[in-house]
């Protein structure tokens, strides 16, 4: 039972987290953001007027932490149609009769109202749920994913500040990683011997690389026998290839794809989706992307000196 318990939960939070994207929008800059009553709907609120009382709180929130207020929770006036209203018509006093709401009104006949909503931030967006109500379900599900959305912008954020180099080492280190569970996926499918395994990823890098094996890559990159194309790949081209470990990994895994031929066939339609989103949105195909002189074991041992020689600085100090 609890097991069962554990998954509807995951289940509830991967469609509550479905909420939070679609209505998740990026500017012209590529900055994410929410409309506040569109946010206000998935929250489960369905009275503005308590939304707003949870915005209001959210926005002190904003302004004590030194924050301003209106870079995270612009205001935004909005146009909406409303249906004409009947009108009363009064009768004489016969009896006593009470006036007569008539409602005959024209059909399609509507007025205009403008009406306030929020250009809401993550970070705004992260404000509300800690201010929401703590009974709702769907509040502690919105902290979970907003925190999350925030931790990834830090780390994006950080990454975007490293040198090509560090780059490498960061994207080299995940692949790594990914690679062990997408070795562990086609193992649990079916692919055992080494040589299937070998087919397999060939073919992940052919639907990639436009057809090209391992071995193509390999003599493309004019690497000695024992030097890794993963090592000699620049952060765009290793890029490239964690997406499409990262997607063949989830896809054998959730289609619970059985079969050495079904999950080398698999790793090859990944590799492809890829490299068609690659050209769709004008990218350097992977072929094209120049390769670096220094292997990441070069840079790794350039690092470990520099960080040694500042260690040796500081005991100096």
């Amino acid at each position: 039972m609890r097991l069962r318990k554990k998954n509807n939960m995951s289940n509830l939070k991967a469609k509550e987290y479905l909420g939070f994207e679609q209505t998740k929008r990026t500017d012209e800059n590529g900055n994410e953001y929410w409309f506040a009553r569109e946010l206000a709907t998935v929250l489960e609120y369905s009275k503005w007027e308590n939304f707003k009382k949870v915005i209001d709180r959210a926005m002190l929130a904003c302004r004590n932490s030194g924050f301003n207020v209106a870079d995270h929770f612009p205001d935004v006036w909005k146009t909406v149609k409303m249906p004409i209203k009947p009108k009363k018509i009064g009768f004489p006093e016969v009896g006593k009769t009470k006036n007569i709401e008539i409602g005959f009104p024209e059909v399609g006949k509507t007025k205009t109202k403008s009406i306030i909503d929020y250009k809401l931030s993550r970070y705004a967006c992260y404000l509300i749920v800690q201010n929401g109500d703590p009974r709702k379900e769907i509040i502690a599900i919105g902290q979970t994913y907003f925190a999350i959305q925030t931790r990834r912008q830090e780390v994006a954020d950080y990454f975007n500040q490293l040198d090509e180099d560090n780059k490498r080492l960061v994207i080299r280190g995940d692949i790594k990683q990914w690679n062990q569970m997408l070795a562990e996926a086609a193992h649990n499918a079916g692919v055992i011997s080494d040589e299937e395994f070998a087919q397999f990823q060939n073919a992940g890098y052919m639907g990639l690389y436009g057809g090209e094996t391992v071995q193509d890559i390999h003599t493309r990159k004019r690497l000695a026998p024992k030097q890794k194309i993963l090592d000699f790949m620049n952060s765009q081209e290793l890029i490239a290839n964690l997406f499409r470990i990262s997607l063949a990994e989830e896809k054998i895994r959730n289609e619970k794809i059985q079969g050495t031929s079904e999950a080398t066939i698999a790793h090859n339609q990944v590799g492809q989706e890829v490299r068609e989103t690659i050209k769709r949105v004008g990218g350097v195909l992977p072929e094209n992307q120049p390769t670096p002189n220094k292997s990441i074991e070069e840079v790794q041992r350039e690092q470990l000196k520099k960080l040694k020689s500042q260690k040796k600085l500081m005991l100096d100090e």
